[in-house]
């Protein structure tokens, strides 16, 4: 996968900076690209200080996307950025059921302020979509999380045909690896069972277990997403691993006890990327395979021991 070393990114906004998948893509740039700075913004819900990479061109600021442009900052407000990169959602299905209030202001007030923002900015768009939504009309109607991104989607579409907003839409697949978010109502499946089978506990798979999912590292996920910003048109561009698994069977293969929890809301039981658009236009491929990380997983944390 061509990374595009080369070329200057020049100033980049990053919403959500200081989270899982933010903090990834800002530690990917400074290896590996040219840049003038970067601003990560961030309220913390999830987001954290352990995600902080010290760099004189990186700048993190205390601010929630809903107060992106009504706030006395004079750095963001004479930041022009070429690129802004939208993460700061709330990301997760079954939460969004029981917080669906921040789930709904984060994820549409707050996209709706960013939307402004990267107008005025006269900025580009990338915004990190979710494959939950992602199959049939059904999908998107699930979960409070899944419309709210879903409709997110028809929002920028429609704020190009209004505004000609320069944008282009990364839909991720369960992504996992470093700093992936472990011990928190807002962990994924891969954060949930590392985090258990470094505490000896059973891993906990949620009945049936035959749900597949389509596990994709981070570091294919920022690749795919600096690939997106620097050569994506107005389209859609799925990023995964083009392979899905059952839970139960990525359960077994850290081979410890298991236990089953009751069905949940919200609940899908498919998923898998079709990354050719992504491949065709960004040159986009996944590298990494999920039994290897896992395996490797397993043989640090016996290290450890």
């Amino acid at each position: 996968m061509s990374t595009l070393v080369s070329k200057n990114l020049g100033n980049i906004l990053v919403t959500g900076g200081a989270g899982f998948i933010g903090s990834n893509l800002i530690k990917f740039i400074i290896d590996n690209h040219k840049f003038n700075k970067i601003i990560s913004i961030d309220n913390y819900y999830t987001g954290s200080k352990k995600n902080h990479h010290k760099n004189k061109k990186v700048i993190y600021l205390r601010l929630d996307t809903r107060n992106i442009l009504n706030n006395k900052n004079k750095i963001l407000k004479n930041f022009n950025p070429k690129y802004v990169f939208h993460f700061a959602e709330f990301s997760r299905i079954v939460p969004s059921f029981k917080y669906i209030k921040d789930c709904w202001s984060f994820n549409t007030l707050g996209t709706f302020n960013v939307l402004l923002y990267v107008i005025k900015k006269k900025s580009k768009l990338i915004y990190s979509g979710s494959s939950s939504g992602l199959g049939n009309e059904i999908n998107e109607h699930l979960s409070p999380y899944s419309w709210t991104k879903s409709k997110n989607i028809e929002l920028i579409k429609n704020f190009s045909n209004w505004f000609n907003l320069n944008y282009t839409i990364v839909l991720f697949f369960n992504v996992y690896g470093q700093r992936q978010i472990k011990n928190h109502y807002m962990s994924a499946v891969m954060g949930i069972f590392e985090d258990q089978y470094s505490k000896n506990k059973p891993l906990t798979v949620v009945k049936p277990g035959n749900q597949k999912r389509d596990f994709t590292h981070v570091d294919d996920i920022i690749k795919g997403t600096i690939l997106a910003a620097i050569k994506g048109a107005k389209k859609e561009y799925q990023l995964g691993s083009g392979k899905n698994y059952k839970i139960i069977d990525v359960a077994k293969m850290f081979g410890t006890k298991i236990k089953y929890l009751k069905t949940r809301p919200g609940e899908r039981f498919t998923g898998l990327s079709n990354y050719k658009l992504a491949k065709k236009d960004l040159g986009y491929f996944p590298k990494h395979n999920l039994k290897k990380y896992i395996r490797n997983f397993i043989s640090k944390s016996k290290q450890k021991t």
